[in-house]
C-alpha cells in the first residue's frame, strides 16, 4: 500500500524525468533542424558547383544530400510527436503531484452535467467547482467523459455488477503505464463533446457514388481511356496535342463531382480524423493484456482478433489523409485527368462506411468505458491509504455498516471520520445537532461513499458493507423563479417523489436535511412525524438530520427501527469547540444564540 507522501515523491519523480527526457528531444531536435539546412546549403552549393560539368556529379550530390534529408524530415517529424508526448506526460503527472493535495482546478469540472432535479448528484455537489467529478475526472476523450458521467448519474444496483466493475478497478489501478498512455495519446489530439453523434451520422448517411452503376465504373473507364490514349500516342494514331486536349476534358468533367466530395469532406473530414487518436487507444488496448471479465468484454467490442477495430480505423484515416492530397491542385488536376482519382478516393471511404459503418457505434462505446474505467483505475491508485473496496451483502433487506468514513473531498489529514450502523429494513437515523456542528457535513460523506462503493470504486473508510439500493437526496432543494415554485413547494415535490419511489415498490437510502424548511415550526414537526410514519409503513431506509430536538421522541414509538445521534457543540466558558464527532443521543447544545452574542448582536432573554 502506497502512502499519500509516497505516491506524491513519485509523481514528482516521473514529472522530473519527463522533463529531463523534453530537455534532450528538444536539444535533438535543434541539432537536426541544423543538420537539414546544412544538407539543403550542400546540395543548393554542389548543384551550382557541378552544374556545367558532367551530369552524374551533379546527380551524386543531389543523392547524398536529399536522400538523408528527406530521411531527417520524417525522423524530425517523429521528434515533435515525441515531445508533444512528453509535455503531456509532464503535465498530467503534474496533476496528480497537485491534486493530491485537493488542488484539482485544472480538471474539467462537468458543469454541463448539473441538474437541480436530480436524485442525488445536486446535492452532493457530484458536478460543478470542486466536485466529485471533477475529482475522479481523468478521461482524455468525450466519449469517456460521457460515460464517466453516465455512470455517477445511475449507479449500479445489483452486486454482480458493482463486483464486476470492482474487479476491473483493481486491475487497472495496478497498470498504471498503460492507464497513463492511453490517458495522454488521447490528451494529444482531445476531440469535442459532439464527435460521436456526428461520427454515427456521418455511418448512417446513404452512400452518394458506390450505390450508383454509371459512378461506380467511372474511374475504371477514364484509366482504360487513357491507356488507350498513351497506346496511341506511342504508336502514332494520334498526337499528344490531341491526348492532351481528350485529357484536359477529363479533368473539366471530374469538377462535376467536386462539390458534392467538397462538402463530405468539409462536414466530416475532421470529426473523421479525430478517429486518428482513436486508433492509437484501441492499439494501446489490443496491445495491453487485461483479465478480468469487464475488461475482458471491452476489448470483446474491437473484434474477435482484437486487431480488427484498430487496423480498420487506421485503414479509414489513411483514405482521408489520401482525399486531402486534392488540397494540392497540381496533383489534383493531374489525378483527376489520369482516372478520375478524386471519384475513386471517396467510393473507397464509402466502401469502408458500409463494410464497418455497423461496428463503429461499439469501437467507440469501447473506447469510452475503458476511458471512464482509467479514471477511476487512476483514483484507486490514488487513494490506497485509509480506503477500501466495500462488501457487496444483498443477505439481508438492508445493510450500511461503515467505520472511519471521511469525505474524498476534504484535504487529507484534515478530516475527521465517522461511523455507521444500519443493518435492518425498514430502519432511520435521526442526527440532532448545533449548527455549524458536522451534520451536513456527515450526510454528504454518507451519500459521497455510497454512491462511490455503487460505481465500483474504494471508498474513504477503513471497512464498509452496504446493500445496493437507489440513493436518494433532498439536501439542497430551491425555488425556482421561472417555474413560479416556492422553496416549500420544490421540497414537497421531492418529498412526494420520495412517496412514490416506495409505493411503486423501489428499494431507497434516503438522505434529508432538515425536512420542511419552509414551513413555520410547528406545521413542520406535525409533517415531520407524519413522513417519518409513512416512511416506516413503506419499509424505507435512511438519514434524517434536524435542528428539532422532538424528531428524537420517535425513537419511542419505533425503537427497533429508529436511532438517534448527534453532533455536539461544546461551550466551555466563552469557547465555543466543535469535535465533529457524531455521538449517540439527541443533542443537549445549541449555540445560535451564543454566536449571535459574540457577534454583537443583542438577544434578549
Amino acid at each position: 500500500m502506497r502512502t499519500y507522501n509516497e505516491l506524491k515523491a513519485e509523481y514528482t519523480r516521473q514529472t522530473e524525468l519527463a522533463e529531463q527526457a523534453l530537455t534532450r528531444v528538444q536539444g535533438q531536435i535543434n541539432r537536426i533542424s541544423l543538420l537539414r539546412v546544412a544538407l539543403f546549403c550542400t546540395a543548393v552549393a554542389g548543384v551550382i558547383s557541378f552544374w556545367n560539368k558532367e551530369w552524374w556529379l551533379t546527380a551524386c550530390v543531389l543523392i547524398f544530400t536529399l536522400s538523408p534529408f528527406l530521411l531527417l524530415i520524417r525522423y524530425h517529424n517523429r521528434l515533435f510527436w515525441r515531445k508533444e508526448y512528453l509535455e503531456k506526460e509532464r503535465e498530467t503527472n503534474r496533476q496528480e503531484r497537485t491534486a493530491l493535495d485537493n488542488d484539482f482546478s485544472t480538471l474539467d469540472e462537468g458543469r454541463e452535467y448539473i441538474d437541480p432535479s436530480h436524485l442525488y448528484t445536486y446535492d452532493l455537489d457530484v458536478f460543478g467547482t470542486h466536485s466529485l467529478f471533477q475529482y475522479l475526472n481523468r478521461t482524455c476523450t468525450p466519449l469517456g467523459k460521457d460515460v464517466l458521467a453516465s455512470w455517477l448519474n445511475r449507479h449500479l444496483k445489483h452486486k454482480e455488477d458493482i463486483l464486476r466493475r470492482q474487479e476491473a478497478i483493481k486491475e487497472l489501478a495496478e497498470k498504471k503505464a498503460f492507464r497513463q498512455r492511453f490517458r495522454i495519446l488521447g490528451l494529444m489530439n482531445k476531440g469535442k463533446p459532439a464527435d460521436k453523434a456526428e461520427l454515427l451520422e456521418w455511418a448512417q448517411i446513404p452512400t452518394l457514388f458506390r450505390n450508383r452503376r454509371r459512378y461506380k465504373w467511372l474511374p475504371n473507364l477514364v484509366t482504360l481511356f487513357n491507356i488507350g490514349c498513351l497506346a496511341g500516342v506511342l504508336s502514332g494514331v494520334i498526337t499528344g496535342s490531341q491526348w492532351g486536349i481528350l485529357w484536359f476534358i477529363i479533368v473539366l468533367c471530374s469538377f462535376l463531382f467536386t462539390h458534392k466530395i467538397s462538402k463530405v469532406q468539409a462536414v466530416y473530414g475532421k470529426k473523421l480524423q479525430i478517429l486518428g487518436t482513436y486508433a492509437r487507444l484501441l492499439e494501446t488496448m489490443d496491445k495491453e493484456v487485461l483479465e478480468s471479465p469487464l475488461l475482458k468484454d471491452i476489448k470483446s467490442k474491437t473484434g474477435s482478433d482484437h486487431r480488427q477495430a484498430t487496423q480498420a480505423i487506421q485503414r479509414l484515416v489513411k483514405l482521408m489523409n489520401e482525399l486531402d492530397q486534392r488540397n494540392n491542385y497540381l496533383m489534383y488536376t493531374v489525378l483527376n485527368g489520369c482516372f478520375f482519382w478524386e471519384l475513386w478516393q471517396i467510393m473507397r471511404i464509402e466502401a469502408w462506411k458500409e463494410a464497418h459503418a455497423s461496428e463503429l457505434p461499439r469501437w467507440l462505446d469501447a473506447i469510452g468505458e475503458m476511458d471512464a474505467l482509467n479514471s477511476l483505475g487512476t483514483f484507486a491508485y490514488n487513494h490506497q491509504e485509509a480506503y477500501c473496496y466495500p462488501d457487496i451483502d444483498t443477505s439481508t433487506p438492508f445493510k450500511l455498516c461503515g467505520e472511519q468514513l471521511g469525505h474524498p473531498l476534504m484535504p487529507h489529514g484534515q478530516c475527521v471520520t465517522n461511523g455507521i450502523r444500519m443493518a435492518k429494513r425498514p430502519a432511520f437515523i435521526i442526527i440532532t445537532g448545533a449548527n455549524m456542528a458536522g451534520k451536513s457535513t456527515y450526510l454528504r460523506t454518507v451519500g459521497i461513499n455510497y454512491l462511490l462503493a455503487c460505481i465500483g470504486c474504494p471508498v474513504y473508510a477503513s471497512r464498509m458493507e452496504l446493500y445496493p439500493a437507489q440513493l436518494i437526496t433532498s439536501l439542497r432543494t430551491s425555488d425556482s423563479l421561472n417555474d413560479n415554485e416556492s422553496y416549500f413547494f420544490a421540497e414537497l415535490k421531492r418529498l412526494k417523489l420520495i412517496i412514490d419511489k416506495l409505493k411503486a415498490g423501489e428499494q431507497l437510502f434516503i438522505i434529508l436535511d432538515e425536512i420542511l424548511k419552509g414551513t413555520n415550526s410547528m406545521d413542520k414537526q406535525k409533517g415531520s412525524f407524519a413522513l417519518i410514519r409513512q416512511f416506516m409503513s413503506l419499509q424505507a431506509n435512511g438519514i434524517i438530520a434536524t435542528h428539532d430536538l422532538l424528531l428524537g421522541t420517535l425513537k419511542d414509538l419505533f425503537p427497533q427501527h429508529i436511532a438517534n445521534y448527534c453532533f455536539e457543540a461544546d461551550i466551555t466558558g466563552d469557547e465555543l469547540d466543535f469535535s465533529y464527532q457524531l455521538r449517540p443521543g439527541v443533542a443537549q447544545n445549541m449555540n445560535a444564540c451564543f454566536l449571535m452574542k459574540k457577534m454583537g448582536i443583542a438577544v434578549t432573554d
